[in-house]
């Protein structure tokens, strides 16, 4: 097994190999209006620094949100191509369980990343595997009260949501943490199956999560000027 896991649903531009037991390489830039320019690089240079290929990599693994909607497209948009051209299946983790997984966390939490508009995607967690509700958005004076917050999000809005529940866990979904949540469930029997039913806890297709209606709209039309 090799699996090439990245994530652009947050700023964190992040991609990792993992071979089904370690994390072999890992490369993470933060940056939130580049994700088309430096994905490509950022694959590049985990594949250079594992002395690997892409002929070598065996599943492709891409965060699945939620996220705005350019950068999230990016990231998706890349498994799906590099997975049909490889020959390789492509699956999708929702970005907020790659967070929770990177927390190590085992006490019940909340993860928050950025939603834009005053907003933050969220989820609620019993431990690092295991997702009780959500994906969700909503204000940040909205979410649950007096569970631990772990995430960019939470950070952001800590006058918000109160200092003292934001925990010291990884504010981003490092690539790292992405791969070896999937590897954990790519040697199960049948996942493929379970993946295309809409049924697997963890893995799904590589679709985005958006629970919003894009910033950008189509333009409605002009209004008709009376004589």
């Amino acid at each position: 097994m090799l699996v090439l896991a990245f994530d652009t649903a947050t700023p964190a531009v992040t991609a990792a190999l993992h071979d089904g037991e370690r994390v072999l390489a890992e490369s993470t830039t933060i940056d939130a209006r580049r994700h088309g320019e430096l994905l490509v690089p950022t694959i590049e240079t985990v594949l250079r620094e594992a002395g690997a290929s892409l002929r070598d990599v065996t599943v492709v693994v891409a965060g699945s949100g939620p996220g705005p909607y350019t950068g999230l497209r990016v990231g998706l948009m890349t498994a799906q191509a590099l997975a049909t051209s490889l020959g390789v299946p492509a699956y999708g983790v929702c970005t907020l369980d790659a967070v929770a997984y990177g927390s190590g966390l085992t006490e019940p939490f909340l993860v928050a990343t950025d939603a834009r508009r005053k907003e933050v995607f969220w989820g609620h967690y019993q431990d690092l595997r295991t997702r009780l509700s959500g994906p969700a958005v909503d204000r940040p004076q909205e979410l649950p009260g007096e569970i631990p917050l772990v995430g960019a999000g939470a950070r952001m809005y800590a006058e918000t949501v109160g200092a003292s529940r934001l925990l010291d866990a990884p504010d981003y979904p490092f690539a790292g943490a992405l791969a070896a949540l999937a590897a954990e469930q790519l040697g199960e029997r049948d996942v493929r199956e379970v993946v295309e039913s809409g049924t697997h806890p963890v893995l799904s297709l590589p679709l985005p999560i958006y629970l919003r209606r894009p910033d950008a709209r189509v333009p409605s039309a002009p209004k008709k000027v009376s004589s």
